[in-house]
């Protein structure tokens, strides 16, 4: 049997346990919605739990919320940390969440500097965020771009190294607003991964076509190297056409959920998820010039998990043209996966970018990663 077949069947399996111990629930009213029973799978590997609207155009401490484009799961809190996209003029901040099925926000924390004064858009575009083990916050900024660690006080308390082709162009090779928009540190605090949302000039096909190849970055945990970790190699990971990478997740050392997404006007936005299994065993790909030259065998395979698009909608409703009404700007990703065998859960959250036609959402599912 594949290993395709087997998420399959594993994730039909899920599907009917989820359906009957949820048979008696029936779907909630909005701004959150419950799964009812029948019908929930997202296929090919995984099965829709609920969504909640209920932090869309909310407010913390008189501090409007959205723009929210990582997640992670946050021990100290009791819940979840995310991470403010684009904070114009106001500061760069993270804000704290509880119960994604029924969320309620706990609060907010500014950025800060070294010296204390606050980030803000002016050279700082917070993408991803994740957790270390001593309750320190890693920030991926996409305007250098950079991956910063932050205290629970907010104030700046390291940077890890970024090689410099992965500066926007003309100082390095990338794109403006397409750099490292994926984070996450695996769930034994001795791995992050840091993921390019899109293709380094250097990586595009010579004939002009698509470029598809994105890097992963692969840091290792090293008191004496900056921020305390070390970076030890690069992944190469091909996206599907027309995709970016919107987040990396990793629910063990060497194994990530990768969120694949695109958007087309008058459309909608589509979402795919897969799971990519020994990256740590992966080539190093730090050296290859141009990984569209590359050898097939030095990009990392990935297994599909999830095509939300396929999703059942849950009753969910969207304030713009969508093939599903379940979908919109997803960019957030959190991922809690048993110690053995067992359905992981995933917490995604959408960027509402701050405009009245999109949504700031929280949708789990539940799936059965190899």
């Amino acid at each position: 049997m594949t290993s395709a077949r087997r998420l399959l069947v594993r994730a039909a399996a899920v599907a009917v346990t989820l359906v009957c111990t949820a048979a008696t629930t029936a779907v909630a009213a909005s701004p959150t919605a419950t799964a009812a029973a029948g019908g929930r799978s997202c296929p090919p590997a995984a099965a829709a739990v609920g969504f909640s609207d209920a932090l869309d155009k909310a407010s913390v401490g008189g501090v409007a919320v959205g723009g929210l484009s990582g997640i992670a799961a946050d021990r100290r809190s009791g819940g979840y940390v995310a991470v403010e996209d684009h904070s114009g003029t106001d500061p760069a901040r993270l804000f704290f969440l509880r119960d994604p099925l029924h969320p309620t926000l706990t609060g907010a924390l500014v950025l800060r500097h070294p010296d204390g004064t606050p980030y803000d858009a002016n050279g700082f575009d917070g993408e991803g965020v994740a957790v270390l083990p001593d309750g320190q916050f890693l920030v991926s900024s996409e305007t250098e771009p950079s991956v910063r660690v932050f205290g629970r006080d907010g104030r700046q308390a390291g940077e890890l190294a970024v090689p410099a082709r992965f500066a926007v162009a003309p100082a390095g090779e990338a794109t403006a607003n397409a750099t490292l928009e994926g984070l996450s540190v695996s769930p034994s605090g001795r791995f992050v991964y840091a993921a390019m949302e899109g293709t380094l000039a250097g990586d595009a096909p010579a004939s002009g076509v698509e470029g598809r190849f994105r890097r992963i970055l692969v840091y290792t945990a090293d008191r004496t190297a900056p921020g305390g970790f070390r970076l030890v190699r690069q992944l190469g990971y091909e996206v599907d056409p027309g995709n970016r990478i919107a987040e990396v997740t990793a629910y063990g050392d060497g194994r990530l959920v990768v969120l694949e997404a695109a958007f087309t006007a008058k459309v909608g936005n589509t979402v795919t998820l897969y799971a990519v299994t020994g990256a740590n065993q992966a080539p190093d790909v730090s050296g290859v010039a141009n990984l569209s030259a590359t050898p097939r065998a030095d990009i990392v395979a990935k297994h599909p998990v999830a095509d939300l698009v396929r999703c059942p909608t849950l009753g969910a409703t969207s304030k713009e043209p969508q093939v599903n009404p379940l979908l919109d700007n997803y960019e957030g990703l959190a991922v809690a996966a048993p110690a053995g065998r067992g359905p992981a859960s995933l917490t995604l959250v959408s960027d509402d970018n701050f405009s009245a036609a999109q949504t700031t959402r929280l949708l789990t599912l539940t799936a059965l990663l190899p």
